[in-house]
């Protein structure tokens, strides 16, 4: 199983993609066909050594846009409109792409006649083989079934999580109560199916894959007889918290002891890595800072034509081993937007200006921030600094929230990619989920993965308030 940090990708997404290249290489060779209709000078337009760097640009450009407009995702297959919707956006904007690659180098281009040919039938084949896995529900193999020993809130929780994503191919065989009792009533769907003690029969009869421990306590309750049986026969055995970081991308604190966090794997920090990235964050902040100066230029002009000096607006913020620094933004508030002491921003806050909404939905307020990128204040990617009057708030209600800032803040993050904008206490304590995952499992391919989804973020205009 492919994992990016210590989330697994599932088979059913990498068999799409898979297939989606595959299914682009055929549609290209039938343009190719169609448009020679002869054998030795299409052997001729294939043997020539730019053939294949020629097909790679056409796949790259239209899998990363099917990704972009979110066909990768299982839920658009069952909404066949949408899905098709999608795939003629997303194939018209990777014909813009190759459009542009084209002009700026010629030499790679497929030919007219051929891009023309092959387009609608890369559609057909792209378009057909989704109905088909969407018609199909995809049962390309044994879904894994699971067993939940205990009726804990992680247990439940994690149910959810599962009954979210039918594309992880699992089965939920049912709780098994503590007790003993209230069997057969409902706790999701399916219930309570039998005791604690009847582990290891029914994980047997059911044919159960793994048994999830998820025990409200498990001192004296914990059969661990029968679980030993289990482990030894192949049957796997995990915790609730591990298998559900591992598929929702967050480290669930409900219910969550520190002796987890102390014994589980992960939340090395290695020298390389860490230096790595701080050489990426340089160069990103250099490049950045010498090509978008006119940018800067332009939106400094807006923000001064509507409501005057200053442009800029520094903020205090926690960062790194809880240090504080001044984070850089363009102003998008009001002067006094914060006369009344500090608060969150809110959906449609009216302290927010009109070229400042603007500049909020398409990121640009945080351009500034390549300089605490170039002072080392922040990185590139990694929780994103909190103000130290939330970060005293949080500390109190949420346990564990000063661990973040064992890692330098980023510009994205985890959290960032995967949750909304947070304007509340349980917010913040759900993106903290998020941000232990990432500082479990730092490393230069999480970061790639994260910057990715910023920029299919930031282009779908998601999460900006």
């Amino acid at each position: 199983m492919l994992k990016i940090g210590g989330q697994r990708i599932p088979t059913r997404t990498l068999l799409l993609l898979l297939c989606d290249g595959s299914l682009i290489v055929v549609g290209l060779l039938v343009g190719t066909a169609l448009r020679f209709h002869n054998v030795s000078l299409i052997e001729y337009y294939l043997g020539r050594p730019t053939a294949p760097y020629r097909f790679i640009w056409v796949v790259v450009a239209c899998v990363g846009s099917l990704y972009y407009f979110d066909l990768y995702e299982f839920r658009v297959l069952t909404r066949r409109r949408d899905m098709a919707v999608g795939m003629l956006q997303s194939l018209g904007v990777a014909c813009l792409i190759l459009g542009v690659l084209y002009y700026i180098d010629p030499d790679h281009s497929l030919g007219r006649g051929i891009a023309v040919l092959s387009a609608p039938v890369i559609l057909l084949l792209l378009l057909s083989w989704r109905l088909l896995i969407g018609a199909s529900s995809m049962g390309l193999r044994h879904a894994e079934a699971i067993l939940i020993l205990g009726t804990g809130p992680s247990g439940i929780s994690l149910v959810r999580e599962i009954l979210q994503r039918p594309e992880l191919d699992i089965k939920v065989l049912g709780f098994l109560d503590e007790k003993g009792e209230n069997i057969g009533k409902s706790l999701i769907n399916p219930g309570i199916v039998g005791g604690v003690n009847d582990v290891e029969r029914i994980a047997r009869e059911e044919r159960a894959d793994r048994v999830i421990l998820a025990l409200k306590e498990r001192r004296g309750q914990t059969p661990i007889k029968q679980l030993l049986h289990l482990k030894f026969a192949g049957i796997a055995v995990e915790d609730a918290h591990t298998l559900n970081e591992r598929i929702t991308g967050k480290i669930l604190l409900e219910h969550l002891s520190p002796s987890w966090l102390i014994l589980s794997g992960g939340f090395r920090q290695s020298t390389l890595v860490l230096a790595a990235k701080r050489v990426i964050d340089v160069l990103v902040a250099t490049l950045g800072l010498l090509l978008t100066w006119p940018i800067f230029l332009l939106v400094a002009l807006a923000i001064f034509l509507e409501s005057g000096g200053p442009i800029f607006f520094v903020q205090e913020r926690v960062g790194l081993k809880e240090h504080p620094f001044g984070l850089v933004k363009f102003r998008s508030m009001r002067q006094d937007a914060e006369a009344n002491g500090p608060q969150w921003a809110s959906s449609n806050d009216d302290r927010v200006t009109r070229v400042g909404r603007f500049i909020r939905k398409a990121r640009l307020d945080e351009m500034p921030q390549l300089w605490n990128l170039f002072r080392g204040e922040m990185s590139l990617v990694g929780p994103r600094p909190e103000r130290p009057f939330f970060c005293q708030l949080l500390e109190e209600r949420i346990p564990l929230y000063a661990l973040r800032h064992s890692v330098r803040p980023g510009i994205t993050g985890w959290a960032q990619v995967k949750y909304q904008y947070g304007s509340s206490i349980e917010d913040a304590k759900t993106k903290l989920e998020y941000d232990f995952f990432y500082i479990k499992h730092l490393s230069l391919l999480l970061d790639l993965a994260i910057a990715f989804e910023t920029a299919k973020v930031v282009l779908k205009g998601r999460g900006a308030q």
